[in-house]
């Protein structure tokens, strides 16, 4: 399995993907994983889990990840957005969604979603898929 990964959340939901990577090391581990900088580097150091880190979402990683979004080199984007907070970079937000969708990538942008996404892989990896 070489899923190619993105892993984005704002600062609401770091716990929640921090505690969704530690359930789902075993995906992740088998996964090219790449994220904005402050998930990244809470992933790397906190889970000892291999992270490309790119930019901070506000100074340009959500641009960044949308930008191997259209080139092709994302498979699958965990987005934890908080949908009560308001962002400087919504614009910047709104475009990797909107690229995701332009590509057809697998896009979770909340909790329930991200399991399901992550389970799937759980089970094509079991498979051997």
């Amino acid at each position: 399995m070489d899923v190619r990964m993105a892993l984005v959340a704002h600062d609401a939901a770091k716990a929640t993907m921090l505690s969704l990577a530690s359930e789902y090391m075993d995906v992740l581990r088998a996964c090219r994983v790449c994220a904005t900088r402050t998930t990244g580097k809470m992933l790397s150091e906190r889970l000892a889990l291999d992270v490309e880190c790119l930019h901070s979402g506000p100074r340009g990683g959500d641009i960044q990840i949308a930008a191997r979004i259209a080139g092709g080199l994302i498979d699958a984007l965990i987005f934890l957005r908080d949908p009560l907070a308001a962002h400087p970079h919504q614009a910047d937000v709104s475009a990797l969604l909107r690229l995701s969708d332009l590509a057809n990538v697998v896009c979770a942008t909340n909790e329930a979603t991200a399991r399901v996404v992550l389970d799937a892989l759980r089970c094509a990896r079991t498979a051997g898929a």
